[in-house]
């Protein structure tokens, strides 16, 4: 057996801190590899994708770029969200990489004019500078596009960007945030709509020189949704496509799970869904079906809460609900537990289920069967004309380090909750966007309960600002934050989750003897 060269163990390390995947195994192993310690490494690029924000002309959107501060050892990199806009049609895709230098450097030189000539014609364009500092921009047009960006370097473990629509009036009247999402092939949306009150799109986005190709099933109470219009989308390459789901079938259903999968190529998917008389927002995908999931941040003066979920596999679901409270986990009166048939959509009316207090929800099997299962919340505040809406998708916990960009000087709440045994995270408030000194605060969250707080500013804010939360002791914690802006009488509202940000990635380490092997 030859040995293995060392160029092919460094490549591979090098290929897991970019690709977040890799094997190593000496050429002609048989059998199973040999397990090896395994090391954690920044990554060295990565992803996000941000839709297009509104077609109202009384929106604006504020967009936040921000990668936390860290020690990642890269080089120190760019990140940069650019308008998704098609490639001429007589442009070829970019050169191979092992293309001339020159020609890179011409590249490099087109896309940065190529990139002012869009902000002078008022296109958002955000370049990030620095870690553990955020960087803005924003647009009220109408037209402006979906962004496409990509980080390298020390700006990429843990890269995050948050776009903010505010529309003040009209039928997408709201506050509608979204965390911009990295690119997949495989997206579930429970707690859309096809009802007539419902104007619920998908938007898909797709970041790569080359089309992809997109289907999109529709599921109801009483299984999939008849559509012959729904398969074989053609996303083009750099360009983003919205669906109106209503249009996609002819059957209206008040609650709908949306499954995005892409027959070729990736793409960034988010749903944004608009509630005659209730607002807008926009619908995250939900974590990836499992038996046990967490909803976390309900408002603790949410008035009308409605849990949505749908069974994938071909058995049904028994779950137990619970909400993890203020001082301890119990069961909502009257609806502790959901059965979910195979491939329908379920719901349940929680109503008030916080009561004034904070609070998050807990599925996990009710009979021992352990059938995987995707949720959402639907969140309500405020009574008659001045109700708001938002959604909570189910979310993985915060992990290592999780971020949310764009937290303001007044109305962010934190929220917090250990499903397991009690934790201890550390928060970080960052540098402001045009001033001001992170602070640090230290919270210990109790075994199943849901824990509320008011994020510390940092001293001497100028601008927004950018909330890290990182697992220092304990069990698993799920995190979610609430942003609120009052206008017109209206507390206008909007949900992000905090999933792990998956800023390292786990690689094999080398044996320091690298010719041990024989021929």
């Amino acid at each position: 057996m030859k040995s293995t060269p060392l160029s092919l163990i460094a490549g591979t390390v090098a290929l897991a801190a970019v690709t977040g995947f890799a094997a190593l195994t000496a050429p002609g192993d048989a059998g199973e590899p040999e397990a090896r310690a395994a090391a954690r490494l920044p990554v060295e690029r990565t992803s996000l994708l941000c839709p297009a924000p509104s077609t109202s002309d009384v929106a604006e959107t504020e967009y936040t770029s921000f990668t936390p501060a860290g020690e990642s050892g890269g080089e120190a990199g760019a990140a940069e969200l650019e308008p998704a806009e098609p490639l001429p049609a007589d442009e070829d895709a970019p050169a191979e990489e092992d293309a001339e230098k020159d020609a890179d450097k011409d590249a490099d030189k087109a896309k940065d004019d190529e990139a002012e000539d869009k902000a002078a014609d008022g296109k958002p364009v955000i370049s990030l500078k620095e870690p553990g500092k955020p960087s803005t921009a924003e647009t009220d047009k109408s037209d402006a596009p979906a962004l496409i960006g990509t980080a390298t370097g020390k700006l990429a473990p843990g890269w995050a960007a948050q776009q903010t629509t505010t529309a003040a009036a009209g039928g997408a009247r709201g506050l509608l945030g979204v965390s911009c999402t990295a690119p997949d092939t495989d997206f579930w949306f429970p707690g859309a709509s096809t009802s007539a009150k419902r104007q619920d799109y998908v938007h898909l986005t797709n970041p790569d020189d080359t089309a992809a190709v997109a289907d999109i099933e529709l599921y109801g109470a009483d299984g999939a949704l008849k559509s012959d219009v729904a398969e074989g989308i053609t996303v083009p390459a750099r360009s983003s496509v919205p669906m109106l789901i209503s249009t996609l079938t002819s059957e209206a259903a008040e609650n709908v799970t949306v499954h995005v999968t892409t027959r070729s190529g990736r793409v960034g998917a988010v749903l944004s869904a608009a509630e005659d008389e209730v607002g807008s927002d926009w619908l995250a995908a939900s974590a990836d079906p499992a038996d046990t999931l967490v909803l976390p941040g309900i408002p603790a003066d949410a008035t009308d809460v409605r849990l949505v979920a749908f069974a994938p596999g071909e058995d049904d679901a028994d779950v137990k609900v619970q909400l993890m409270g203020k001082n301890a986990t119990f069961a909502p009166a009257g609806n502790d537990t959901l059965h979910i048939k195979s491939q329908m959509t379920a719901s349940v009316d929680l109503k008030d289920v916080t009561r004034g207090e904070p609070g998050s929800i807990l599925l996990s099997p009710a009979d021992g069967s352990r059938t995987p299962v995707v949720a959402a919340l639907r969140v309500v505040r405020g009574t008659g004309a001045k109700q708001e809406i938002a959604f909570i998708p189910a979310t993985e916990p915060v992990g290592d380090r999780a971020s949310v960009a764009d937290n303001r000087a007044k109305g962010s709440v934190l929220s917090l909750t250990a499903p397991g045994g009690t934790a201890e995270v550390k928060v970080t408030a960052s540098a402001g966007s045009e001033g001001g000194e992170a602070t640090v605060k230290t919270y210990t969250v109790k075994g199943g309960t849901t824990l509320d707080v008011t994020p510390e500013a940092p001293s001497g804010l100028k601008g927004s600002y950018a909330l890290t939360v990182e697992t220092e002791s304990g069990g698993p914690v799920h995190a979610a934050r609430t942003l609120t802006l009052t206008q017109g009488g209206v507390g206008m509202f909007t949900v992000q989750t905090l999933p792990d940000d998956g800023g390292t990635v786990e690689v094999p380490t080398a044996e320091q003897d690298l010719s041990v092997l024989d021929d």
